[in-house]
């Protein structure tokens, strides 16, 4: 049985670059995924119609973008206990945290609040996701990941950017909602990644493989 790792933090803070450095550290047989599964399932497709208005009022809807957040991962879960069972580390960019920490941020709310519990009934004791060995938190400041955020914008033509990217603040909630998150130790153990600098991805692999 493999180990699933979710490197996780707010947009723009480097997750795909992480696991790309993850994957050439680790070496062996890894796999890797990121929700949402845009163009794979249909409730990630809803997500992305969701955050660029095309859902009308239901795209504001906390507890309903975050069932299609759930759905989508419901419906990876055979795959990624197949990866598991046939690779020695799942990499995994955004996973249960993600839904829990938006969620929370864009309701007021913090990391011990009802939102974040009813994430936890949801993908886990009732969808019974797979649970991670780890979480890779990506620190950086919104700031700093609203400046990637946007120049990825421009330099990916059919990529521009949705509205939970653009709202500066929400993206600091979710920030702090991450930090509390780490600090709980919610699900398994968290370690925090300064984002601002060149990832140790080969330190980070030993740790992982501890």
């Amino acid at each position: 049985m493999g180990r699933l790792i979710v490197i996780e933090g707010i947009d723009g803070a480097g997750k795909r670059t992480l696991t790309d450095a993850l994957e050439r550290a680790l070496g062996g047989r890894v796999a890797r995924l990121a929700f949402p599964r845009y163009g794979v399932d249909v409730h990630a497709d809803l997500i992305h119609d969701g955050l660029h208005g095309r859902l009308g009022p239901f795209g504001d809807e906390v507890y309903g973008m975050a069932m299609l957040y759930a759905l989508d991962r419901r419906g990876a879960a055979a795959d990624l206990r197949a990866a598991l069972d046939a690779h020695d580390y799942v990499l995994v960019d955004r996973y249960v945290a993600s839904n829990a920490a938006f969620g929370a941020a864009r309701l007021h709310q913090d990391a011990r609040g009802e939102f974040v519990r009813w994430v936890r009934d949801i993908e886990v004791d009732r969808f019974r996701l797979p649970v991670p060995h780890a979480h890779l938190l990506l620190r950086v400041a919104p700031s700093v990941a609203a400046e990637r955020s946007a120049r990825r914008a421009l330099a990916e033509a059919d990529r521009g950017r949705d509205t939970w990217e653009a709202d500066d603040a929400l993206q600091a909630r979710v920030a702090a909602v991450y930090d509390d998150l780490a600090a709980d130790g919610w699900f398994a153990p968290w370690h925090v990644v300064d984002g601002t600098i060149a990832p140790d991805a080969d330190e980070l692999a030993k740790v992982l493989a501890g």
